[in-house]
């Protein structure tokens, strides 16, 4: 069973009404499985006040502390005064000092006049979570939550594998700056879209020759993965003419499909050619047929 997350809430005791609004927002993050630990109801008559301090704030089993900021907790740390200013001292070192930085968040629950939270000087820098408002508290209040449970509500996305084109081995083809070239034109109605639409398909028609498997060099158990690895890396590009037919039909304003059954003829010899990959296909499957029957 996962154990709740621990929490520390440091505050100023500002006013009575600032210490209500300080057990309320505990009240609420126990409430939502948060095991909070906060002077009010954990430090008893007769305990050390700033030993306790030290280890709320050192102690490894509480994972998150929760600074609650307002100008009168601002002033005291920036002074070093009371209990504020002894938190301060043992926050500052531990804030700058250790790699993860996930553990001290301030929530503010104050703003001045022009509308912008009281942040002592140790936390200038760090990102606060506004809880001064009533109409952005709900919303905030669950930021708060992720930020304690360390759920984002953007998490990164897993890391992917890289690109099989980008290896050193994969086929390139030199079509890239002639399909931006052509979709560009086709885009501004330019006269000259045409020209650059069958430049395109024509160097791309050239370039499929690169693809051609030269069977003659592989044993049938070593023939698919060389299939598998060429279809890979044609991909990007198969991706790369999808968009300059689609910008062709989208842009163009001549209902003409010349270019493309010049493309389609410019790829007929690629469907004749003696000991083809089809016709060894069908040569290794008959083996294999052949050998199944003894």
């Amino acid at each position: 069973m996962t154990r709740p997350p621990k929490a520390f809430i440091s505050y100023s005791w500002s006013s009575q009404a600032h210490q209500k609004w300080v057990l309320d927002l505990a009240t609420q993050l126990r409430e939502n499985g948060v095991d909070v630990t906060i002077d009010k109801w954990d430090l008893k008559e007769g305990h050390d006040a700033i030993k306790f301090m030290e280890q709320m704030i050192t102690d490894p089993e509480i994972k998150k502390v929760i600074i609650v900021l307002d100008r009168t907790y601002a002033e005291k740390a920036d002074g070093r005064k009371g209990g504020v200013g002894t938190e301060t001292q043992i926050i500052s070192p531990e804030i700058y000092a250790k790699a993860d930085q996930d553990k001290f968040v301030g929530v503010a629950s104050e703003t001045g006049d022009d509308g912008k939270p009281f942040l002592p000087a140790f936390y200038k820098a760090r990102i606060y979570i506004d809880l001064s408002q009533s109409g952005i508290y709900a919303t905030n209040f669950e930021q708060l939550l992720r930020w304690i449970y360390d759920k984002p509500a953007h998490p990164k996305p897993p890391l992917g594998k890289r690109p099989q084109f980008l290896d050193e081995n994969a086929i390139h083809l030199p079509t890239w700056s002639r399909a931006n070239r052509a979709i560009n034109l086709l885009k501004s109605v330019s006269s000259q879209a045409g020209a650059a639409i069958d430049e395109y398909f024509s160097v791309f028609a050239e370039s499929l020759e690169a693809f051609r498997m030269p069977v003659d060099e592989f044993e049938p158990q070593r023939f698919d993965e060389p299939i598998v690895q060429s279809i890979d890396s044609f991909l990007p590009y198969r991706d790369e003419f999808i968009s300059v037919v689609s910008a062709l039909a989208r842009y163009s304003s001549v209902n003409d499909d010349k270019p493309l059954r010049s493309f389609f003829e410019r790829l007929i010899p690629y469907m004749f050619r003696p000991k083809s990959v089809m016709q060894y296909s069908e040569w290794y499957w008959d083996n294999e047929a052949h050998h199944q029957r003894l």
